[in-house]
């Protein structure tokens, strides 16, 4: 960099002005173009792109100026956003660029976004002397037959200068030995080469090799060189060159032939024998590139691929081969490769502007991505068509070469479709075609265009009544297709003309839209509340949307029956009813009247009679609470009957309430008075009552025992009498032998103890089993014979 720098320095003041002289115009296809030479500082000027184009320098920064930037490419220059002036970016190498083009250009582009317009700059990289001429290899050797005549001609290597023109290679020195001279001549290129001429003979016993020194001079100022050292060894006797079998070699090749490829085969014929026939071939005057590319066969010449071919770097390939054989003749033929194009570049689509974000009531025709799209191949290889698919709501217009234009081509609603995956295809037209896709990320921007809705068009709730505060009643949740803001839901309660007092019994989470009591329901206050739920988003301006609420208490057994009569006196005594003695059964005394604040099943009331000083002396309806006597009054009944009567509710669980009844068995007041002041304070009513009952158990335990003591004394007596007659024969173990003498004696006996048997069964068959059983005829009677009834029968015998 310091050499380079120093070169600068010494070019003289005018011709660096004449250099940097900027040939700025518009062409017709609109594209401007600017001149600068290559290695200029980074920031250099280039150009003053906002005067080209006709933009005021003040407020650039509106117009949205940019450079159209490529992935993957090197970018040279910079836009100055407040200047609109074009800067270099870094160092320009024309020949890392365009390597040995006579014209070396860069194109860009730059884009006004406000307008949404390209233009296309062309910027020409002149060339600067900034390159030594060198020689590859910068050693090599050279073999001369000592029998060479006087002023033959030996090639000498080819320097190398990538810089063009004046600043390329302009002449060659010799220096190092007085028997060889240097002989520079041009071809049809302009192309210099220089030969070796033999002015003295060659004596190999007097010196067998000479060191040369081969210098090489461009014409650049200041000018550049570059030296080789030239080994030549002298040979002995070799009167035979090689011949090449033609002058030139051509071979056509498509570019994806894979390496090792054989691309041509050279050939030569030395007539020589032994050594000096034996033929090397090698490349001559090749430049580094091209022996990387290609290599060459010493022993056979055949030529193979060694790298990698691309029509798209070079259409082209030239060089020289020469034949050498032992004695150091040779011969030089040329090879020329001619590379076809195939479809081996996809299509490269870049996007240079893009909307990710757009409302979704943008107008049809907004512009949502401008892309680039190029091919490296050539021909109908590099013919681009580029496309999306139908269905989507967009359409591609192309805006200019290469470049396309992605507009929306139909409406918008996010609520249907909230984003879009847009994939454009860029398809050449080569055979078989080749494609390169992308995906556009496209997303839908809310606009607050609907209202919150609820699920259904009213509700109804219900509540028990003695709720606790704050309990939750109700949630109430609405819907909104829209999204973020637009969607955020807040929830109110609004009262109706009649309930401006409802802000104290309910209240609504504005957020969650849970509503709450604020209050203890009673439901003997009300029974039912009927209110409005809105709910509104946060959109500007803002939807709302109304939904009707009814709210239904339902009763809880809270309240306790309440006794209307008879009521209870205020001075602690308890009402006297008056009930006649010659009443009869059924006799209405009294009505207990009473009733329950809350409703339904809560509120079903039943009577009951709970105590009485005569139990059973009166009854009192279930549903009706009405006293009746249930018997006629008796003279041993008290005058003055205590009642005491339960109410009871039907809730879960039950309440009840009571009231002491007190009736006077008597036809008047005043004689109801005089009978109660004369009437003892009797006993207690409930003691008799328990002397009653447990007397009543003791009879009843005597008599079961009873029955018990009876009911096994028979099975006792059923028992001895099965067992006395369990034998065969009648046995009289009991009886003095002397009443059993001969048969009439036995007889005689059974006779007069079958006449004192009693049966149980009915007269008829007592007759029937008598007869059968005492008149048997039989000898000798049998226990079966006794057993009149086969057993079903009970015998009792006296």
């Amino acid at each position: 960099m310091g050499e380079t720098q120093k070169q600068w320095s010494s070019i003289n003041k005018g011709t660096l002005q004449y250099l940097i002289t900027l040939l700025v115009w518009k062409a017709v296809s609109g594209q401007i173009h600017y001149s600068i030479p290559e290695e200029m500082q980074k920031g250099s000027f280039v150009g003053n792109i906002a005067k080209d184009l006709g933009m005021g320098g003040k407020h650039l920064s509106e117009h949205g100026l940019r450079i159209v930037t490529r992935t993957g490419t090197i970018q040279y220059f910079a836009l100055n956003f407040n200047s609109g002036i074009l800067q270099t970016s870094q160092r320009i190498d024309r020949e890392a660029i365009c390597g040995q083009a006579e014209k070396c250009t860069l194109n860009l582009q730059v884009i006004i976004e406000r307008k949404l317009k390209i233009y296309g700059i062309e910027v020409e990289i002149t060339d600067v002397n900034d390159n030594d001429p060198q020689f590859h290899p910068w050693e090599q050797e050279l073999e001369i037959n000592e029998a060479s005549t006087l002023g033959s001609r030996f090639d000498l290597p080819q320097a190398e200068d990538p810089d063009l023109g004046i600043n390329s290679i302009q002449s060659y020195q010799l220096t190092g030995s007085s028997h060889f001279s240097l002989h520079v001549q041009m071809d049809e290129n302009g192309i210099r080469h220089a030969e070796l001429v033999l002015d003295k003979p060659l004596d190999r016993e007097e010196k067998s090799v000479h060191d040369l020194i081969l210098t090489a001079s461009d014409g650049g100022d200041p000018m550049r060189s570059g030296t080789a050292q030239i080994h030549v060894i002298v040979l002995d006797t070799n009167d035979n060159a090689p011949v090449f079998s033609q002058p030139v070699y051509e071979a056509t090749v498509t570019e994806n032939i894979p390496k090792g490829s054989t691309i041509v085969t050279v050939n030569a014929v030395d007539l020589d024998e032994g050594i000096n026939g034996e033929i090397k071939y090698l490349f001559h005057k090749i430049t580094n590139k091209f022996s990387q590319t290609f290599i060459l066969n010493s022993t056979t010449g055949e030529i193979t691929l060694g790298g990698k071919l691309d029509y798209e770097e070079s259409s082209l390939y030239e060089f020289e081969v020469q034949a050498k054989d032992g004695g150091g003749l040779s011969d030089k033929s040329k090879v020329v490769i001619f590379i076809t194009d195939l479809n081996d570049h996809a299509p490269e689509l870049e996007v240079t502007y893009l909307t990710s974000d757009i409302l979704e009531n943008s107008p049809i025709g907004t512009v949502v991505a401008i892309l680039n799209v190029q091919d490296s191949d050539s021909g109908s290889n590099g013919e681009i068509t580029c496309s999306i698919d139908p269905s989507l709501p967009f359409q591609l217009k192309k805006s200019m070469d290469n470049f396309y234009s992605l507009v929306t081509d139909d409406v918008l609603d996010r609520e249907q479709v909230a984003s879009y995956s847009i994939t454009l295809t860029a398809t050449d037209c080569g055979i078989p075609s080749l494609s390169t896709a992308t995906v556009i990320a496209l997303r839908l921007l809310d606009t607050n265009d609907n209202p919150p809705l609820f699920a259904e068009s009213a509700y109804t709730t219900y509540l028990l009544e003695n709720n606790l505060r704050g309990a939750s009643i109700f949630s109430f949740k609405a819907n909104d297709p829209d999204w973020e803001e637009n969607s955020r839901i807040t929830y109110s309660i609004m009262a109706g003309h009649d309930q401006s007092s409802l802000s104290s019994y309910l209240s609504i989470n504005s957020e969650s839209g849970v509503v709450y009591a604020l209050n203890s329901f009673d439901y003997e206050e009300f029974q039912e509340i009927n209110f409005w739920v809105k709910a509104q988003d946060g959109g500007s301006p803002p939807l709302s949307s109304n939904v009707s609420v009814t709210l239904f208490i339902l009763d809880q057994n809270d309240n306790v029956p309440q006794i209307l009569y008879p009521s209870t006196p205020t001075d602690g005594s308890t009402g006297v009813e008056l009930a006649p003695h010659p009443s009869e059964p059924g006799y209405l005394v009294t009505k207990v009247v009473a009733v329950d604040a809350d409703s339904g099943q809560n509120a079903w009331l039943s009577y009951q009679l709970l105590k009485a000083t005569e139990p059973g002396l009166f009854s009192i309806g279930l549903h009706t609470g009405e006293i009746r006597t249930t018997r006629f009054f008796l003279d041993k009944d008290a005058l003055k009957q205590s009642l005491v009567v339960l109410v009871k509710d039907n809730g879960q669980p039950p309440l009840s309430a009571s009231v002491t009844v007190t009736v006077v068995l008597a036809d008047s007041i005043p004689e109801s008075l005089s009978d109660i002041s004369s009437i003892s304070a009797p006993a207690d009513p409930q003691s008799d009552l328990t002397f009653y009952l447990v007397v009543a158990v003791a009879f009843v335990s005597c008599l079961f025992f009873t029955f018990l003591l009876v009911l096994l004394a028979i099975r006792v007596y059923r028992w001895r009498t099965s067992q006395l007659c369990a034998s065969g024969d009648v046995n009289f173990s009991g009886v003095p032998v002397s009443q059993f003498v001969g048969i009439d004696g036995v007889r005689a006996f059974l006779h007069s103890y079958c006449q004192e048997v009693s049966l149980t069964t009915d007269s008829r068959k007592n007759q029937f089993s008598s007869q059968q059983t005492c008149e048997a005829n039989d000898p000798i009677l049998t226990f079966e014979d006794l057993n009149l009834n086969n057993g079903d029968q009970i015998i009792e015998v006296s």
